[in-house]
C-alpha cells in the first residue's frame, strides 16, 4: 500500500461535500498515517445538525481503524472547519498516547515468581 489516499474515507451527512473540504481532511488526516504503519484505514464523517437551538450545529466524526481497538473521536463546533481541526488534532493525540503507553508497557519490567519446588529433569 504505497498509496495511502485510498486508505481515508470521508462521508458527510446534511452537507454537500466540496473539493476544499475532502482536500483539508485528506490533508490533516495524512499525517496520522506517518505516526504508525499499522493503520489499516480512516473515516472521517462531516456533518450538519440544522437545529436552532443547538449553539455546536457542525460536527466531525474520526475513526482509525488499527490493529487492536479502534480510535473514535468526535469534535462539535460552530464552524465545521474548526471541527476538522479539533478532530485530527484529537485522533494525533490518542496515536501517541498509544505509543506511549505500548512503550512502557514494554520496557516496565516484571518480576516473575517461580515455586521453589521445581521437579528436577533427568538428562539421558
Amino acid at each position: 500500500m504505497n498509496n495511502r489516499a485510498n486508505d481515508v474515507i470521508i462521508s458527510g451527512y446534511h452537507l454537500e461535500l466540496t473539493d476544499a473540504l475532502k482536500s483539508m481532511v485528506q490533508e490533516k488526516v495524512s499525517k496520522l498515517f506517518e505516526h504508525d504503519s499499522q493503520i489499516i484505514r480512516i473515516r472521517v464523517e462531516l456533518g450538519h445538525t440544522p437545529d436552532a437551538r443547538k449553539e455546536k450545529e457542525f460536527s466531525a466524526k474520526g475513526l482509525i481503524e488499527i490493529k487492536g481497538n479502534d480510535l473514535i473521536v468526535n469534535e462539535h463546533s460552530h464552524d465545521l472547519y474548526k471541527s476538522i481541526d479539533g478532530m485530527a488534532i484529537k485522533l494525533d493525540r490518542l496515536l501517541r498516547r498509544r505509543h506511549r503507553l505500548a512503550r512502557v508497557k514494554r520496557k516496565k519490567t516484571q518480576a516473575v515468581e517461580i515455586p521453589a519446588g521445581l521437579p528436577k529433569v533427568q538428562t539421558a
